[in-house]
């Protein structure tokens, strides 16, 4: 799996919990349990996209799990 879906699938799950924990914290803004995991979802993406693209240091790729493998075989 590419590095940027991964960073984009972890980014969508962090802001839906990240939601769901907003909406619990403050119940006059709370959207219900879907409303929440979808507005995180979206603010998470958004958001860590926009601070990928201003700081491009943030947007490491982790090393593929070949090259893991073949250091842990030279090793």
């Amino acid at each position: 799996m590419s590095g940027t879906i991964l960073n984009l699938i972890i980014q969508l799950v962090a802001g839906a919990i990240g939601g769901n924990a907003a909406g619990a914290a403050l119940k006059d803004y709370n959207l219900g349990t879907l409303g929440n995991t979808i507005a995180g979802a979206i603010g998470g993406g958004l958001g860590g996209q926009l601070l990928q693209g201003l700081f491009p240091a943030l947007a490491v790729r982790a090393p593929s799990a070949q090259l893991n493998r073949q250091h842990a075989l030279a090793s």
